[in-house]
């Protein structure tokens, strides 16, 4: 017999009832009260489950002192015991771990391979997505029916050529009017009139072309068309029960864009047309430099072209995130798209093929183009600075700090100054083209949650969170 735990023959040899296996005495009792367990089996054990196997016994002599060779030996065994002990716990909990760690190893190798191929399944769900596009028919006064999409009409894409030569060919060469603002004039803005009267819950600001009209967005479908000369409210339009998101003038004509997903078109204070592509909340619309494409994206993933030659739904194109913001570039040949996943998404406007992505920092609180043709500005929600990209490098160029979070950004028209719009003020940024340089001609503590430019930028009007306008201009 050999004992199971030093491989020696024992002592005095002692049985275990449940498993039958053989140790020495003095051995398995250390190993019991220590574990508690079978060494072997690693099932529970006591000393009562012990039984005293009879052999041939050896009459050992008085234990002897240190002091002689016996004693020394004595001493040796009992150390070898512990030894032989602490070795076969070891060699126990080693081959456990090479267990555990082998199991390990091969549910990690699975849970990546299970990870690799949804991540390509999603990759591809997401190509065959942005391929997708929807159409429908305008829904004025109600009613919309989904159709198969082919994209835009050759009247409208011919109608994007022709307004991107005619553009392109002249924006490098356009002087700055004589009697545009200078950024020693912008030195001396300061608030000169506040509107006598406020649209409350107003969110949204847009300017009018001949700068004499301001459209104001506000809770349950509020319209109110601001006059600049008169400073008050002088007409209000209702685009339904829900909050107005986006306001926009094309000429004569002003649009909205609700959380309930429509887009509302309005003449001569009444309305005209109503759309419906939206599954779920407008967040944003834009207007095509040509004047007969209106653009909306929403939280549905999916922004919508309008032909206003026809008030018709003209395309319908889905992409891979929530869409907050919106803006053509001033040639109209790409229209610009921000996410909640913090890219701004460039599509080609003729075909609705994604251009390019540049990568933010967070969700896309706001975009400008700058009227150079080659720069967009962003902001990220929550965030201090602005990013203005060099769209020809897809490349940040140029970051402004200031100090505060950036609800509004609006470029004028030479490009040269760029107006940023905060809870905690207005900031005014000038990039000189001689000398390449930026410099800050403006900071007002004028809380705006939107802002835009007067004629010939001599003046810039802000909306505050009661929702009055307030006028800047020089002293």
């Amino acid at each position: 017999m050999l004992c199971a735990i030093s491989g020696e023959p024992p002592q005095i040899p002692v049985a275990s009832k449940k498993t039958g296996n053989v140790f020495e005495k003095r051995l398995i009792e250390a190993y019991i009260a220590e574990n508690g367990r079978d060494p072997v089996t690693d099932e529970e054990l006591s000393t009562d489950d012990l039984v005293e196997l009879k052999a041939s016994n050896t009459v050992r002599p008085r234990p002897p002192t240190l002091t002689s060779i016996p004693s020394l030996l004595s001493v040796f065994q009992n150390e070898w015991d512990a030894l032989a002990l602490e070795s076969y716990t070891l060699r126990r909990q080693l081959t456990q771990t090479r267990q555990e760690l082998s199991t390990a190893l091969y549910q990690h190798d699975a849970a990546v391979r299970v990870i690799a191929r949804l991540s390509k399944e999603r990759d591809e769900a997401r190509e065959a997505l942005s391929g997708i596009s929807v159409h429908k028919s305008p829904a004025i006064n109600g009613d919309a029916m989904q159709v198969d999409n082919p994209g835009l009409s050759s009247k409208l894409i011919a109608n994007v050529e022709a307004t991107q030569a005619r553009l392109s060919k002249t924006r490098r060469k356009r002087p700055v009017p004589a009697d545009w603002v200078t950024a020693d004039a912008l030195n001396t803005f300061a608030p000169t009139e506040k509107s006598n009267t406020s649209f409350p819950n107003a969110r949204s600001l847009a300017v009018n072309a001949s700068c004499d009209s301001i459209l104001l967005g506000g809770n349950h479908g509020k319209i109110g068309v601001y006059s600049i000369q008169e400073e008050a409210i002088t007409e209000e339009l209702n685009a339904g029960p829900a909050q107005v998101t986006a306001t926009l003038w094309i000429g004569t004509k002003a649009f909205a864009s609700t959380s309930t997903g429509n887009v509302k078109m309005f003449e001569l204070g009444q309305e005209t047309a109503s759309f419906s592509g939206h599954s779920g909340e407008a967040t944003a619309i834009a207007s095509h430099p040509s004047g007969d494409i209106l653009a909306s994206v929403g939280v549905d993933k999916s922004y919508i072209f309008y032909d206003l030659t026809t008030n018709t739904i003209a395309t319908q194109i889905l992409t891979d995130s929530a869409l907050t913001v919106a803006g053509f570039h001033p040639d109209g040949h790409l229209f610009a798209a921000g996410g909640i996943d913090g890219q701004i998404k460039m599509f080609d406007v003729k075909t609705g093929t994604n251009a390019a992505n540049l990568e933010s920092t967070g969700p896309i609180e706001a975009i400008s183009f700058s009227e150079n043709g080659t720069w967009l500005a962003s902001a990220a929600k929550g965030l201090t600075s602005v990013s203005v990209w060099d769209l020809r490098k897809a490349a940040v160029i140029h970051t402004i700090e200031i100090a505060s979070p950036i609800l509004a950004l609006q470029w004028e028209y030479t490009g040269q100054f760029l107006a940023i719009a905060g809870p905690s003020g207005l900031v005014v940024q000038h990039y000189s083209k001689s000398i390449k340089e930026w410099s800050e001609p403006l900071k007002s503590a004028m809380p705006s949650l939107a802002v835009g430019w007067g004629l010939n930028a001599s003046s810039i009007y802000c909306l505050d969170i009661k929702g009055s306008v307030t006028t800047l201009a020089p002293q």
